[in-house]
């Protein structure tokens, strides 16, 4: 287990070590969540009277859509830089590379997130940010970074593999996404944690579903 521990470490931490070094993924992701923002900011405020209306689509939207931009690039440049085939001869359980990678790509939409929502704060005049929605948005995020990377592996050997990637993560990531912005609805509105706990059950049961799944398959996934 620290073997398999360590493994998982070292994919996480040599992704890491590239991004702070080149910021490719986080610059392409971050500048998108601030023209998404910006956008519906703009389109919502002449016809809107009240924009916390809004916000739950909003965020949700630009979260998946930015994070897709980070998840396209979890296997693709390992593919572009020629070492997918060094990583899966390397002697370790292939589940390792998955989480590994799916941690990094983690990391990188929360940080994006991180980034996005004092923003949205600022831009929608609304501090609508509480810790049962910070709890659900990391949720929805775990659930979305997990089956979004095992998506990712099977799509990088594909011709369309830019295109691929959100038609196979959307429609599984559907129930995820549909509690996500419900919950964030409701916390909006006032409901209690009680109200909620029926969503945060729902995402809960999906993430680890999406879990178990992925550990099972990725191994089938990556082989060509």
């Amino acid at each position: 287990m620290k073997h398999y521990l360590q493994v998982v470490w070292v994919i996480l931490w040599k992704d890491l070590r590239i991004e702070l070094r080149s910021k490719d993924v986080f610059t392409s992701m971050a500048v998108f969540a601030v023209l998404a923002v910006m956008i519906f900011n703009f389109a919502f405020e002449l016809r809107v009277p009240d924009k916390t209306v809004v916000i739950p689509g909003v965020l949700w939207v630009t979260v998946t859509f930015s994070g897709i931009l980070g998840l396209g690039r979890a296997f693709i440049s390992e593919k572009d830089r020629g070492s997918m085939a060094g990583l899966l001869l390397a002697p370790v359980d292939r589940s390792a590379i998955y989480f590994g990678k799916m941690l990094a790509s983690l990391v990188f939409i929360l940080v994006v997130e991180a980034f996005l929502l004092p923003l949205m704060v600022v831009f929608f005049n609304t501090n609508f940010l509480s810790l049962p929605l910070l709890l659900i948005l990391f949720l929805g995020t775990l659930g979305f970074a997990v089956v979004g990377s095992i998506f990712s592996a099977l799509a990088v050997n594909t011709r369309t593999r830019e295109i691929l990637l959100p038609v196979l993560l959307f429609p599984i990531m559907l129930p995820v996404l549909m509690a996500g912005i419900r919950a964030t609805i409701g916390f909006m509105e006032g409901d209690t944690l009680a109200d909620m706990m029926k969503w945060f059950r729902l995402i809960f049961f999906f993430d680890i579903l999406y879990v178990v799944v992925a550990y099972l398959t990725f191994d089938y996934v990556v082989e060509e």
